[in-house]
């Protein structure tokens, strides 16, 4: 099985379940169920950062990154996950250099929350209809204001472009990469395996 590869991008005061709610699905997905033990994913699930090593998350836990950007290998899908970090990211040039070269490569591109915002300082968001964390929603229409923002779905699919509302939404973003990549009935099972209720509304669980 040619398994593809998701990068997820770490960076200081990330938030943690923007980056570990995907890391579960892509790494739980299995294509026979019955062998869930036997077969991996079919994602190899990497964690990427500036600097490879431990990463300080929103809360005080510590991850390790197995590749920095410039050891990072060829990826399928690009994560990009939100947080309190967010705010010193949009203004580090080598990673919105890294966003925007490997989102040329990709076949898809995501953020998780307010990643949506690093997306858009490197310019990939314009002229696309895209979502953020609800406390960002605005913060989104006065930086970008070529951009669609949406208030209110939970995942906003514009081609290969994902954006997800904030924090337990890229569960429900990787799940419909999964849909996208290998049907909805292995999405569904993913979901299962998670107890994770599959996402077949889309609205935002909140009024924005």
């Amino acid at each position: 099985m040619e398994r593809k590869r998701v990068g997820i991008v770490l960076f200081e005061d990330i938030e943690a379940l923007d980056f570990c709610g995907p890391y579960e699905v892509f790494s739980v997905t299995r294509v026979r169920e019955e062998r869930r033990r036997e077969e991996p994913s079919p994602y190899e699930v990497l964690l990427v950062a500036q600097n490879a090593g431990p990463v300080a998350v929103c809360g005080g836990m510590r991850v390790i990154a197995g590749y920095d950007f410039s050891t990072c290998p060829q990826l399928d899908v690009l994560v990009a996950p939100g947080g309190f970090g967010v705010r010193t990211q949009i203004g580090n040039p080598a990673m919105l250099d890294f966003l925007r070269r490997r989102a040329a490569e990709v076949e898809t591109l995501a953020s998780v929350c307010t990643g949506a915002m690093l997306l858009g300082f490197a310019g990939l968001l314009d002229g696309r209809a895209a979502t953020t964390h609800w406390r960002s929603l605005q913060w989104m229409r006065e930086s970008f204001p070529r951009v669609a923002v949406t208030g209110d779905r939970r995942v906003v699919e514009d081609g290969r472009l994902l954006t997800s509302a904030g924090i337990s939404a890229g569960i429900d973003l990787a799940l419909r990469i999964v849909a996208r990549d290998y049907g909805d009935e292995l999405a569904r099972a993913t979901a299962q395996h998670m107890e994770y209720p599959y996402p077949d509304a889309n609205a935002r669980r909140m009024a924005c």
